[in-house]
């Protein structure tokens, strides 16, 4: 296993070094898991990791469940946690309740609470983590409300998968400058504190760090929450698993099978080597032509809503008999 380290540096620039090869007696997910363990974890460097397709990568007992089981904080931002616990303490509370408690007639406790709270609400990490939530939100709004729709469309959730993470990519290397002029707008109307880019940035709780203002909203927060954004909808929504409902929508009986196609049916079947040998796959596209005029000429297949009717009324017409190996059969009556 060759080990590269892609960092981000002091300037802002991405950079790879190689580190070493690790020999291994084989490379399943807990031999894998073990050696970047020995490596990094001891270092505390993990934060991020991407994966490809491999088998031994992804699933409950693949090498990124393994290491995210360890290493839970990799799927958290404490900028984001805190901004948002700091919205539920004062979720049900108005302004005015705020400034009542903050009032010299409330405790003393209670008002230093408040005082941490309201204090926090009129800062520019506040301003900046509200505006970067906003933009996610409406970038992820339009696929998150496919996905909630009882008559979900497989073929256009696929596609608003692959858009969302076309636009959280485009927006992620092109973005930062034009919120970054929506936030100084929103401060200066609201009267916030606006920082130089090129001073060391400084805590909402006045903490002086090493890093500059510009390092800190740009890399530690612009990117790397874009980033995280990025990851978990591709693991979520892996390039495989898209592509498998992509062509899985082509089954679709709906307009008289309109959506049929048979080249991605052949590549549908390759992404299951269990229930086709090679053998199979020689007859798989005669037989997919085949079923295909049979059921476009047949008027018992004809209004049908989806797969799932599709499906049971080749099993009632005994269709599923006559073309045994048709992706229909495989899938979904396996």
């Amino acid at each position: 296993m060759a080990m590269v380290l892609r960092y981000v540096n002091s300037l802002g620039l991405v950079k790879k070094l190689f580190i070493r090869i690790v020999h291994g007696k084989d490379i399943t997910s807990l031999t894998l898991k073990k050696a970047i363990d020995l490596v990094f974890t001891n270092i505390n460097l993990i934060r991020g990791k991407g994966y490809d397709g491999a088998s031994n990568m992804w699933g409950a007992y693949g090498l990124k469940a393994l290491i995210l089981k360890d290493n839970p904080s990799q799927k958290n931002h404490d900028g984001v946690d805190d901004f948002f616990e700091q919205l539920t303490l004062v979720v049900n509370v108005v302004i005015k309740v705020l400034k009542y408690v903050e009032d010299k007639r409330s405790c003393l406790n209670n008002r230093n609470q408040m005082y941490v709270i309201w204090s926090y609400f009129k800062t520019l990490d506040f301003v900046y983590y509200l505006h970067l939530m906003l933009e996610i939100f409406g970038l992820t709004n339009t696929l998150s409300k496919h996905l909630q729709r009882k008559d979900q469309n497989i073929l256009e959730a696929a596609s608003l998968v692959k858009v969302t993470i076309k636009m959280f990519k485009a927006f992620r290397n092109n973005g930062f400058r034009s919120m970054l002029e929506k936030i100084f707008s929103f401060c200066h109307t609201h009267k916030i504190k606006i920082v130089e880019m090129s001073e060391f940035y400084v805590t909402p709780r006045n903490r002086r760090t090493k890093v500059t203002n510009q390092h800190h909203f740009d890399v530690d927060i612009f990117n790397t929450i874009l980033n995280m954004q990025i990851q978990e909808v591709g693991d979520r929504f892996s390039e495989v698993s898209s592509d498998v409902l992509e062509y899985m929508a082509t089954l679709s009986p709906c307009n008289a099978f309109s959506m049929f196609n048979k080249s991605k049916l052949v590549k549908l079947s390759k992404s299951d080597k269990t229930d086709f040998n090679d053998s199979e796959r020689v007859y798989l596209d005669g037989q997919l032509e085949t079923c295909y005029h049979s059921l476009i000429d047949d008027e018992r297949f004809y209004n049908l809503k989806g797969i799932a009717d599709l499906s049971r009324l080749m099993v009632e017409t005994g269709k599923h008999l006559s073309f045994p190996l048709s992706l229909c059969n495989t899938f979904l009556l396996a």
